[in-house]
């Protein structure tokens, strides 16, 4: 591959740490060093793997025809375009699991299927456990969201928390999750409420840190109903408007 020469400023300290670096076996010059460690750097910043939690009754939704291709397929291709490279689908056995594997297999980056039975999607998540090993997307497998989902990555790891929802606004809130927000921080979270107390709702994706799998107990069946009201209160839960193209199929 064809490298660019540049020219940078480099602190004295910052430098000598670099150059204490080259060992003339694994790293042998100074440029080598700052290729090494800003690709290091980068890749501990970027988010590369997705989740999409369908419901085995929502497969026929996923497989319908949607913005000139199919629903699973339109997700896909929006992660795609956001720096993910592997997607991770967790699902349950069923009649047209194969429609889906074939429509699938199309994608331009690498997507698989995981089947397992479960009551909720919190528990259908921790199927995944044991293979991710870093932050990562969740999202619903009825919904559609075109936003710069780059920027909710930037805000995630510029925060410390459990983990980032997009939100949106919507008139009729009580058809979704609701939230109250202190700041950026989602400080009280409930699912689809008789009233609703803001005009803020779930947009039906999140980022979530790997430790959230150590949340995850039996008792944690759905995210909306049993992780997302905890970590509001325990104010682990950050907040990101998508400001962008939303879709519930159904």
């Amino acid at each position: 591959m064809k490298k660019e020469k540049i020219a940078i400023s480099l602190d004295r300290n910052i430098l000598e740490l670099l150059d204490s670096k080259v060992d003339g076996s694994v790293i042998r010059s100074r440029s080598q060093a700052v290729e090494f460690y800003l690709k290091k750097g980068l890749k501990e910043e970027s988010i590369d793997t997705a989740v999409i939690l369908l419901k085995g009754e929502h497969q026929s939704i996923a497989m319908r025809k949607f913005k000139g291709t199919t629903l699973i397929s339109s997700q896909i291709d929006f992660l795609a375009a956001n720096g993910i490279t592997h997607v991770y689908i967790l699902t349950q056995h069923t009649k047209i699991i194969n429609n889906l594997l074939e429509e699938i297999s199309k994608s331009r980056i690498k997507a698989e299927i995981i089947e397992k039975d479960s009551k909720g999607n919190a528990s259908a998540l921790v199927a995944a456990k044991g293979r991710i090993a870093n932050d990562f997307i969740a999202m619903s497998g009825d919904v559609y969201n075109h936003f710069n989902l780059r920027s909710m990555i930037e805000k995630h790891k510029n925060n410390n928390k459990m983990a980032t929802m997009g939100l949106m606004s919507r008139e009729k809130a009580s058809e979704y999750g609701n939230v109250i927000l202190d700041g950026d921080i989602i400080i009280d979270f409930t699912e689809k409420p008789k009233k609703a107390e803001s005009n803020i709702v779930n947009a039906g994706i999140y980022i979530f840190r790997p430790e959230i799998f150590n949340l995850l107990s039996p008792s944690t069946i759905s995210l909306e109903s049993d992780l997302f009201p905890v970590l509001a209160r325990q104010r682990q839960l950050l907040g990101f408007f998508t400001h962008g193209e939303y879709g519930h199929v159904i």
